[in-house]
């Protein structure tokens, strides 16, 4: 018996595009169109609406790149139309969409004479019901449709101009489709959904199993059965033919999926933030309208930025959502101000995300997340755990994991412990999309790739058209509807995040552990992309520490003189938590995105300068004496931390002797020799007497790089980039620019074609030598190392982390360890072997990586350590990074992990000097330098309470007394929200100024001073 189930599938394919399609909309009639187009900006609604309207013909190109094109659609439904039992009038609007997923071209929103919205046009929702414009058969309203032009270029991610509004041209890019009045026969609609669900199974099912002949043989009948002339009047028939296909209820083992909606919207990517908002109005527009015809759909939503949005721009719909809040269908998620990345942002402002995020879901629904939501980052933070459970969470989900290259996650539910030993209940969709429609093949991958079989059996499958928006629509309801109890398929259950975490922690008795960083095997580029962002996120953050700071300090030390500004260091918080999300910080945007990040970051450097010398003028009064404000939690220059004072001797001056063509450095703590290349030949701190370097190696070495990643510019570094260098040794001149309190050695090279000026600096007193690199950056597809080879056996790496550090073996005895060539540190990395280390601090760099060599000459081990400076990508901004860039990195030899954590503080606190007549004393004393404050704030409540973070930072158990130099009536420990809570290690009852705290490696303590 020959075997003719491809000539049945061959079949069906073409019945449905020949036949069912076009018989969903069998008879249509054209729109009056007119337009109007807004000149440069997207405007208001009410502001578009006054302006004058002329004719529009139809099928005309439209749309130059990022432009905004108002169609005022008019006309009368024919007489009868949808008057039948199974039909109903829509109107089909077609912009011209190219076969591109939504989000990601030309796109609109539907809105009402009266400035409120309808719902959103995207290439698969083309559909606004009649119903939607009111009562009558007349149609009069209007469609804001946005021309963004396709940057993926068809997913070849070419480079192109349209990234930058300057560039992008003016050409039209689309050409109008069908934008008609349509009588849709529900009938034929709902054939469709029933063979799509039946077919996709059907391919997913082993060509041996019954089932799948069944649903073949049905499928067959159901062609036979109708009328290829008259669908619509035979598509009861084909439904009834397969009804019992569809009937027969799934195996008591199925896999059971919780179906949940969603639409993650990168709030900024290959598109501007303006654009993400529309999107943001767009999605959820859609979302409630679906709401409304089923009242068991359920969307989770994450990203509170986005909702502060809505409620700004598009007052009316933020009304709707909270009421589909208040009914439990529009559901906050995550907690975060955005879906942020988790690799670079510093300790604060990751706890800042989730109050910001938290507290904005409390205040204006009523809601407290409890699962931390980050499905596309690009991987996640050791730190992460204890991060999530202090601000009052106790679940997590991440997707991004399944693009890993190399290695598999071992489990899909799982407790994932942190740094500290937190351990966090998590979820990682087997489903492998964040994107899903619920097909075949997905519900199928997803049972299948479940890897905690015998454990438990339930996943979670986020559903609906996502990065670019879109999300859920009634097909993929449809889908979820027929999937729910289906033989040979997973049982499908639309709900919450929270439903399926609460279901899974009651399935899942004993859980595997994972330990540590969830690192992703890809995107490594992203730690390194876009200098000048991270430059400008680092330098926020510490400001924003030392705004914090000082301004609560005026704020308790200025009787009633200074007001606290918690409004805007708020809305600078939010602003730099925005551009933290996992496609700014990481520079895998467009250009527009990054020119937005670099001006919103001088503003916020302008306002939070602007706070800092208000409150020191409150401090210190009207003088002539210099003062140190020293925000770090070290003494500095004998200036006590978080304190100011006059500044102390330096010690002696910094020698700086010719030799050899190079010069010799020394300050008395260390000695630093550089060759006639400006090259480190030696270095050496006198209290081991210890050589850093290498033998016959040479530190502060520049590499030139191929930089050609297999696919994803901007976000990746493949590792094959290490077999093509360029050593750049050779020096165009070196001299002593001046020598004194410090000694500065400059050095002129060529990387490329990019002229290059390193300052070399040793200050009297300092145990580090600071490099600063200045390029003029011209180069293309090329990654720029800066490495120093030490004489050092370290088995493992340091890193800084959020409130801690991780480690990461040096060596590659497995794949896992053989992936991580390219690592992420905050302010510093370290490498040691017992006795003796090196730490190497930097002022906005994350990328780095760490090898190790056996040496022929002595036998001895080099421990080499890298930075990454600068990329050039041409994916999305192909001028990403050119131009002045300055990168400053210093290096401590004999180095502990406390000496690394005080060093990363002082790079990135650059020394305030400021006139005044008086010293200030610090908020807090801690009597154990490791115990670390990385914040003091007042409390998010107005009450004037002073809150303080700190966090043990050596890695492990430490004991000390924080003692507030303020009077205190009483003393509480708080999660990150600032909620009163039980801390293991705090005793706040030790006395009535001081907390006596002893902590475990790494502990993140909160604690709220009531004045």
């Amino acid at each position: 018996m020959h075997d003719d189930r491809r000539i049945t599938e061959v079949r069906l394919d073409r019945f449905v595009r020949e036949r069912i399609i076009p018989a969903v909309y069998a008879r249509t009639v054209p729109l009056n169109l007119s337009s109007w187009d807004a000149p440069g900006e997207p405007v208001s609604v009410m502001e578009a609406l006054r302006n004058h309207f002329t004719p529009q013909e139809h099928g005309a190109a439209w749309g130059q790149p990022w432009g905004t094109k108002w169609l005022r659609l008019q006309g009368d439904v024919p007489e009868a139309w949808g008057t039948g039992p199974d039909t109903a009038v829509e109107i089909v609007v077609d912009l011209g969409f190219i076969n591109e997923a939504p989000g990601f071209q030309c796109e609109g929103i539907a809105w009402r004479p009266d400035g409120t919205i309808i719902k959103a046009i995207s290439p698969r929702n083309q559909y606004i019901p009649l119903k939607l414009l009111g009562s009558g058969i007349s149609v009069d309203f209007y469609v804001e449709a946005a021309a963004n032009p396709d940057m993926a270029q068809g997913w070849t991610f070419a480079a192109t101009p349209y990234g930058d509004k300057e560039t992008a041209g003016t050409a039209p890019q689309y050409r109008l489709g069908r934008i008609a009045i349509a009588e849709l026969n529900q009938t034929v609609w709902e054939l469709q959904q029933d063979i799509w669900t039946l077919a996709g199974l059907m391919h997913e099912l082993p060509p041996e199993q019954p089932r799948r002949h069944e649903i073949l043989r049905a499928l067959e009948r159901m062609m036979d059965q109708m009328d290829p002339d008259d669908v619509p009047g035979t598509a009861a028939a084909g439904r009834a033919t397969l009804a019992e296909a569809l009937s027969r209820p799934a195996y008591a083992s199925a896999h059971q999926l919780v179906a949940t909606g969603h639409a993650h919207i990168d709030s900024a990517w290959l598109w501007p933030v303006r654009e993400t908002i529309r999107k943001c109005a767009r999605t959820f527009s859609n979302v409630v309208a679906l709401m409304d015809e089923d009242p068991g759909f359920v969307f989770s939503c994450s990203s509170a930025q986005q909702l502060a949005w809505m409620k700004e721009f598009y007052p009316e719909l933020f009304g709707r959502i909270r009421e589909k809040v208040k009914a439990g269908q529009f559901v906050p998620v995550g907690g975060m101000w955005v879906e942020s990345d988790t690799n670079m942002p510093g300790g604060e402002a990751m706890a800042r995300q989730f109050i910001e995020g938290k507290n904005f879901f409390l205040d204006e629904f009523g809601v407290e997340c409890r699962e931390a939501w980050l499905p596309d980052s690009f991987g996640y933070s050791a730190a992460l755990p204890q991060i999530v459970k202090a601000a009052g969470s106790r679940w997590f989900l991440t997707q991004k994991i399944s693009w890993n290259q190399v290695n598999r996650m071992p489990h899909h539910t799982f407790n994932w412990e942190g740094i500290d030993g937190t351990r966090l209940f998590t979820h990682f969709p087997p489903v492998d999309t964040y994107n899903a429609e619920l097909s075949g093949r997905e519900l199928a991958h997803a049972e299948r790739n479940f890897r905690d079989h015998g454990r438990g059996n339930t996943s979670l499958v986020p559903f609906g058209y996502g990065d670019g928006g879109g999300g859920p629509t009634r097909e993929m309801l449809a889908a979820a509807s027929r999937t729910a109890d289906l033989e040979g398929s997973p049982k499908v259950r639309v709900g919450s995040a929270e439903s399926f975490f609460a279901q899974a922690e009651r399935e899942y008795s004993s859980l595997p552990v994972w330990v540590g960083e969830m690192y992703l095997e890809l995107h490594r580029g992203t730690y390194t992309s876009q200098a000048q962002t991270k430059r400008g996120n680092r330098r926020s953050e510490h400001l924003l520490r030392e705004a914090e700071l000082w301004c609560a300090t005026a704020a308790v030390r200025g009787a009633g003189s200074f007001e606290y500004p918690a409004a805007e260091l708020k809305r600078l918080w939010r602003l730099v938590l925005l551009q933290q999300f996992h496609d700014i910080l990481p520079g895998s945007s467009i250009a527009w995105v990054h020119q937005d990040a670099e001006r919103n970051y001088a503003a916020i450097s302008v306002s939070l300068e602007t706070l800092i010398g208000q409150a020191a003028a409150v401090l210190l009064g009207e003088g002539s004496r210099t003062f140190l404000l020293n925000a770090a939690p070290h003494t500095r220059n004998g200036v006590p931390a978080l304190a100011a004072a006059e500044l102390s001797p330096t010690g002696q001056p910094v020698q700086a002797t010719a030799l050899d063509g190079g010069y010799v450095l020394d300050n008395g703590i260390i000695r630093a020799v550089l060759d006639a290349d400006g090259l480190i030949a030696s270095l050496t701190d006198y209290a081991t007497g210890r050589e850093a370097i290498a033998p016959g190696a040479r530190g502060n070495l520049l590499e030139l790089h191929r930089d050609t990643p297999n696919e994803w510019d901007a976000w990746d570094i493949d590792e094959f980039y290490r077999r093509n260098v360029t050593a750049l040794t050779a020096a165009q001149a070196i001299r002593v620019e001046h020598a004194g309190t410090s000694a500065v050695v400059v050095v002129e090279r060529v990387a490329g074609t990019s002229p290059l000026t390193q300052r070399i600096t040793l200050d009297a007193g300092s145990g580090s030598l600071t490099i600063t690199t200045t390029v003029e950056w011209q180069e293309s597809e090329k990654l720029l190392k800066l490495g120093f080879p030490l004489d050092v056996r370290a088995d493992r790496s340091a890193s800084e982390t959020q409130f801690g550090h991780v480690f990461r073996p040096t060596h590659v005895n497995t794949s896992w360890e053989a992936a991580k060539f390219e690592i992420c540190a905050h302010r510093w990395i370290h490498v040691a072997e017992p006795g003796y280390g090196v730490a190497i601090s930097n002022g906005a760099t994350y990328g780095h990586d760490v090898t190790r060599s056996v040496r022929d000459s002595d036998g001895g081990t080099t421990t080499s350590v890298r930075l990454s400076l600068l990329r050039a990508p041409k994916f999305p901004d192909p001028t990403a990074d050119r131009g002045h860039q300055e990168l400053t990195v210093t290096i401590r030899p004999g180095a502990g992990i406390a000496d690394a954590v005080e060093e990363g503080y002082r790079t990135n606190l650059a020394p305030r000097l400021v006139k005044g007549a008086r010293g200030v004393e610090p908020l807090f004393f801690v009597d154990n330098p490791a115990l670390v404050i990385e914040a003091v704030k007042l409390a998010e409540d107005g009450s004037g309470d002073v809150v303080v973070r700190l966090y043990e930072s050596l890695g492990q158990r430490s004991a000390g007394v924080l003692t507030a130099n303020f009077p205190v009536t009483a003393i509480l420990a708080t999660d990150l929200l600032e909620r009163a809570t039980d801390a293991p290690g705090v005793n706040t009852a030790a006395a009535e100024q001081s907390v006596e705290l002893s902590l475990r490696p790494f502990q993140l303590v909160t604690l709220r001073f009531a004045r």
